[in-house]
């Protein structure tokens, strides 16, 4: 992991991301962050998703494309399953009940059917980006590494989104993606809450929040380019 992560290489991120969270690798909390995952695995534990995809969501969307922002928790901790994106799993891996229903919202919001593409990696290609607010997650293991730092740097990530002067559509579901909403300042962007899609509480209103189909006409609106959720 450390070698994935020192600023003097950063091609793991886009080529804009590269300058604009340069010092976020410098900083403090980031040394806690490299530490943290060293000594996780010193101890034995595996982490998620592969080192080589921490940072994935960052480096399929440049800073430059991106139009909506998707905000999720944390990682997958089954093994197989995350893939760097949020809520994305990689392929031939079963949906898990989150996305599931996300899915089941995009058909009956959007009406062209059920998405079955589980990598989420054409929602990045148009300019989603599917970020959490924590990059890991020790196997097996819910929310075992909040409070390490990742936090932190989120909500540099965000900082960065809010000072664009094109407009983004933020989604966020659940608690900790709406703990972010007070980072997004800029009149420009628009902010979109729900319940997590997570099956303990998608019924208290994920399911039925049209987000999509809102995303699309905020898009149209600004004349910008629809996102086809169901690719």
């Amino acid at each position: 992991m450390e070698s994935e992560i020192k600023a003097r290489d950063l091609s793991f991120l886009s080529e804009n991301w590269r300058a604009l969270l340069a010092a976020e690798f410098e900083k403090p909390y980031f040394e806690d962050i490299r530490a943290f995952l060293k000594k996780e695995l010193k101890q034995g534990h595996t982490f998620f998703p592969a080192k080589e995809k921490v940072f994935r969501a960052l480096k399929l969307v440049d800073f430059a494309d991106v139009r909506v922002v998707i905000i999720g928790q944390d990682p997958y901790h089954g093994i197989g399953q995350a893939n760097g994106l949020a809520f994305a799993v990689e392929q031939g891996i079963p949906a898990p009940p989150s996305l599931q229903n996300i899915f089941k919202e995009i058909e009956k919001d959007i009406g062209k059917g059920r998405p079955t593409n589980t990598t989420l990696e054409n929602w990045a290609k148009q300019g989603v980006l599917l970020l959490n607010t924590v990059l890991t997650v020790r196997a097996h293991t819910a929310f075992s590494h909040r409070g390490k730092g990742w936090e932190k740097f989120t909500d540099s990530v965000i900082e960065k989104l809010n000072h664009k002067t094109t407009p983004i559509i933020f989604m966020l579901w659940g608690a900790a993606a709406q703990s972010k909403a007070n980072m997004i300042t800029n009149p420009i962007h628009n902010i979109l809450k729900a319940p997590h899609p997570s099956p303990l509480s998608a019924h208290r209103g994920f399911l039925g929040c049209k987000h999509f189909s809102k995303a699309n006409e905020i898009l149209r609106n600004h004349n910008i380019s629809e996102i086809d959720w169901n690719l």
